[in-house]
């Protein structure tokens, strides 16, 4: 499913801070994050290797995307894959607001998502959302400040979001004009393993108890496919000049591993 927030272009040092959980199956394949692709544009980020896609990725020409799903009861069998979104904008030299609008024409093909798509050197964001279903999709631009992104829309009071956006915020002020340790934010805000209140839970259509379970910030479920939850969580900073850092907590074999890969955006 997936949860991410971010400050954009509203901090003393970090033009953007986002912070990204991954939820998945603990069974199905994936690749670390690491370089991909070929040429100018070579992707930095985790693979879903079932799939071909990913759910965030960025370049050295500072292009940014990431995707969650959208929670709801029933899948449409034969859709698109939606990893494929990101990499429709990172592979592209089309701007998010043109790639938003490619996708918001096709947007009745995949299941339920939001995607972010970010110019770190024109300061532009862009959100893009097939749901709620029967309506036109949503093209939004990101306004400046703090954003939190689950399995609904946008800054949608989700109390899970509520919580991570403002121990986030909270975080941020306790810093001051400090740049943020990336370790700690992993540690303190996206390792969160509460739940909802019970009578808080959103309405989607699904199971009540399968909401319960993915109601907090970190996920850990059993259900009969098998363990579904927090796979990864990523941190990736951008500062003003162009020095980025993504930083990868991921599982791996049983076994929590790190790393962090630097660059300049050019």
């Amino acid at each position: 499913m997936c949860i991410a927030a971010w400050i954009w272009q509203a901090h003393p040092v970090h033009q953007l801070l986002l912070l990204l959980n991954r939820d998945e199956f603990h069974s199905r394949p994936t690749k670390a994050v690491g370089w991909w692709g070929e040429g100018s544009k070579k992707i930095l980020g985790g693979r879903d290797v079932l799939g071909g896609g990913t759910w965030m990725g960025c370049t050295k020409d500072g292009r940014l995307a990431f995707l969650t799903n959208v929670l709801e009861p029933d899948a449409m069998p034969g859709a698109r894959t939606r990893g494929d979104l990101p990499l429709r904008y990172l592979q592209s030299n089309k701007s998010p607001l043109e790639v938003a609008t490619e996708v918001a024409e096709e947007a009745d093909e995949y299941n339920g998502f939001n995607l972010i798509l970010a110019d770190l050197t024109t300061n532009i964001m862009v959100y893009v959302s097939n749901r709620p279903k029967g309506q036109p999709a949503t093209i939004q631009l990101v306004s400046p400040g703090l954003h939190v992104l689950s399995n609904a829309r946008l800054d949608s009071p989700w109390q899970k979001a509520i919580r991570l956006g403002k121990n986030f915020g909270e975080l941020l002020m306790k810093h001051g004009d400090e740049e943020v340790e990336v370790k700690n934010i992993v540690e303190t805000l996206m390792t969160d393993t509460t739940k909802a209140d019970k009578d808080r839970l959103p309405n989607t259509g699904c199971d009540p108890s399968w909401e319960y379970g993915l109601s907090s910030i970190f996920i850990e479920v059993q259900t009969d496919q098998g363990l579904y939850g927090t796979r990864s969580t990523a941190v990736l900073s951008v500062n003003y000049d162009g020095e980025a850092s993504l930083y990868e907590k991921y599982l791996e074999s049983g076994i929590w591993k790190d790393h962090t890969v630097t660059y300049q955006i050019e």
